[in-house]
């Protein structure tokens, strides 16, 4: 009665946290693709996240062939550079201070796959986020507090929200790592509905 409704390929926290709220049941099982080792060069934002998440979804979905299998992966794009999570302090702040003095593009693509019933799609969410310009003080507060950790664009818009953004255009949710109206949609297409 209480199995899962599908796998999600991520162990991103906010990202089941979302799922929870919404009411699905799931199981969580990360995937092992290597974010590194895809090019960037020459490929697109929208491209490459769509790409990513449908690798992430079919490394699970090739042990679990039988079961409907979600991946996602999140960029930043400012101005046609796609920015990823941060390896340092020092990168986070580079990354900081380019995001924060123009308005960025976070991107998700999300992907569904079952492989016994031959359903593979990728979408992907676009939302442009407006920041407030920072002071050093404030980049240099962010920076220690660690926040930025494992976080593409090296912030979390549900942990500095007014302090550092305006306003958005589109998808909230998407800014936090999973944009679920188009997730959701994504999922009632193959009869997955929150319980």
């Amino acid at each position: 009665m209480n199995e899962p409704l599908f796998i999600l390929a991520s162990a991103s926290p906010r990202r089941q946290e979302l799922l929870h709220k919404a009411g699905y049941r799931f199981a969580v099982i990360p995937s092992g693709v290597d974010e590194e080792t895809f090019g960037t060069e020459g490929i697109d934002s929208v491209t490459l996240c769509k790409r990513l998440a449908l690798a992430k979804a079919n490394d699970v979905a090739a042990r679990y062939a039988d079961r409907f299998v979600l991946g996602a992966d999140t960029v930043v794009d400012a101005s046609g550079h796609i920015i990823g999570k941060p390896a340092d302090a020092a990168d986070a702040e580079r990354i900081t201070r380019i995001l924060f003095s123009r308005p960025h593009k976070v991107i998700t693509g999300i992907a569904l796959v079952c492989r016994d019933k031959n359903i593979e799609i990728a979408e992907a969410e676009i939302t442009t986020v407006y920041p407030r310009p920072l002071t050093d003080a404030q980049i240099a507060e962010h920076i220690a507090g660690g926040s930025w950790q494992g976080k593409a664009g090296a912030y979390g818009i549900q942990e500095t929200g007014d302090a550092f953004v305006e306003r958005i255009e589109g998808s909230f949710t998407n800014v936090m790592g999973l944009p679920m109206e188009r997730t959701e949609a994504l999922l009632q297409t193959c009869g997955i509905k929150p319980r």
